[in-house]
């Protein structure tokens, strides 16, 4: 037993007794005093030569030490008291930051709670020498969001140990970490995919909800006006329509949808003059989702495919503005009631939609055999850091290196950092691979991606 003052330095004690008299094994050593578990378990941890050659495991802790490992933090309180409760508020805080998410998921916070309590854990440095501890899996995302959430909502990526690296970087024990942040940037939904903390998940959640009720507001003003335009009432029975037919379940789903482009107002304009006609006779309309590969592989003849190639001129024909498809995307088209053809992209986010509530005015559709010139726009966005001469490196993989006309560029700089978008054409989808690939090697290139306009 040993009281609160002298407890650590009572247990180094201890271990300088033990290996003393044993060989210990230096590899083995486990301080968790000096650095607490995040659920609040405390012990020293070695491994140690005994007589015969066999290897035992030490383990090393107070009596106060020994209940909390036993009954968990509970413990604390009998110790503690309403004195010092600091380990326990944070443990109460990683609850609280679980439930923080406006839209709760029982299985998430069950795997949060397994996270923090089960998995191994890493300790790293700020740059001032600060130690901070995260679970085994923690990215350059999650430690910004521990540093402070405005730091992580506008984090770009990061140095570690003096090298840059992108946010979805996994952090290793010891590293020094620097964050990068950028006034332009913002969160998003694929950044759930690289966080594993509880407090990282709850903040990306809750700015990817507000940024999507902004959009909301903003889809809606432009519906407002096109109904205007189109002299039609902006009422519930046409937004009624409109959700029945994109099988959505709020008119705020429906607003932020036609805000990012993801619905076409000529579309809705065709949705909403159409009189209910029956399908033609034969074609199902009962199509789902998981049937649009299907409905692209079925045993239709070849002259049942609309070709796409460099004549397209002559077709009354339009490129998906939700998915801008270019030569070697899956693509098929679609019937419109005033505008001809549209052509999709078979991963477009509105060929589900599409299909199984009009599968009848679908047609199968391909571009003409390799070797065609069709040159057709495709927009990237290039994040990196803003060193000297860097824009004039992407410039020249673009044009000298690889020959791509670029038709426009966007690029914003702010605290040593970019973020661009480049609209170029292509002649396919692997010379635009290529491109990515290229520009993606570039020193002080953080990440380059193909947009879903």
């Amino acid at each position: 037993k040993s009281d609160a003052k002298h407890e650590k330095s009572d247990c180094w004690k201890v271990y300088s007794l033990v290996t003393d008299h044993y060989q210990p094994n230096p590899n083995r050593l486990r301080d968790w005093i000096s650095v607490p578990k995040s659920n609040g378990y405390e012990s020293l941890h070695t491994t140690v030569v005994v007589p015969g050659g066999r290897w035992v495991e030490v383990q090393i802790r107070t009596e106060r030490m020994n209940e909390v490992a036993e009954k968990g933090l509970a413990a604390h309180w009998k110790y503690k008291g309403g004195s010092d409760q600091t380990d326990t508020e944070q443990w109460l805080n990683r609850v609280r930051e679980m439930l923080e998410n406006p839209e709760p998921d029982a299985g998430d916070i069950i795997d949060d709670f397994k996270l923090s309590i089960y998995n191994k854990e890493i300790f790293v440095f700020t740059p001032k020498g600060d130690l901070k501890k995260f679970p085994a899996g923690a990215t350059v995302l999650d430690f910004a969001f521990d540093v402070h959430s405005q730091v992580g909502m506008t984090c770009m990526g990061a140095k570690i140990n003096g090298r840059s690296v992108p946010i979805r970087h996994k952090l290793s024990n010891g590293d020094k970490v620097e964050i990068i942040t950028s006034k332009g940037q913002r969160p998003k939904q694929d950044w759930l995919q690289y966080v594993v903390t509880s407090k990282a998940k709850s903040k990306i959640k809750q700015a990817l909800q507000e940024t999507k009720l902004a959009e909301a507001e903003e889809g809606r003003e432009m519906l407002k006006r096109r109904f205007r335009n189109w002299k039609l009432e902006f009422e519930d029975v046409n937004i009624n329509k409109l959700l029945r037919h994109y099988r959505l379940k709020t008119a705020t789903d429906l607003y932020h949808l036609v805000a990012i482009e993801k619905i076409d107002l000529l579309e809705i304009k065709d949705i909403l003059q159409e009189k209910d006609k029956a399908p033609v006779p034969g074609k199902s309309t009962e199509i789902g989702a998981h049937d649009v590969d299907k409905l692209m592989s079925s045993g239709l003849k070849q002259d049942d495919y609309l070709i796409i190639d460099k004549s397209l001129d002559k077709l009354d024909y339009r490129l998906g503005k939700c998915c801008n498809p270019i030569y070697g995307d899956e693509i098929f088209g679609f019937v419109t009631v005033s505008t001809g053809i549209t052509i999709h992209r078979v991963n477009c986010p509105n060929a589900a939609q599409l299909i199984s509530r009009h599968g009848y005015r679908v047609v199968k559709a391909q571009w003409a055999v390799t070797g065609a010139d069709i040159y057709l726009p495709a927009t990237i966005r290039v994040t990196g850091l803003d060193d000297i001469g860097i824009l004039s490196k992407i410039s020249d993989v673009i044009s000298k290196d690889l020959r791509v006309n670029m038709r426009s560029v966007s690029i914003d700089s702010t605290e040593g950092m970019f973020e661009g978008t480049i609209t170029l054409f292509v002649k396919d989808t692997r010379h635009l691979d290529v491109l990515i690939k290229n520009l993606a090697r570039l020193k002080g290139v953080l990440s380059v991606s193909r947009m879903e306009l």
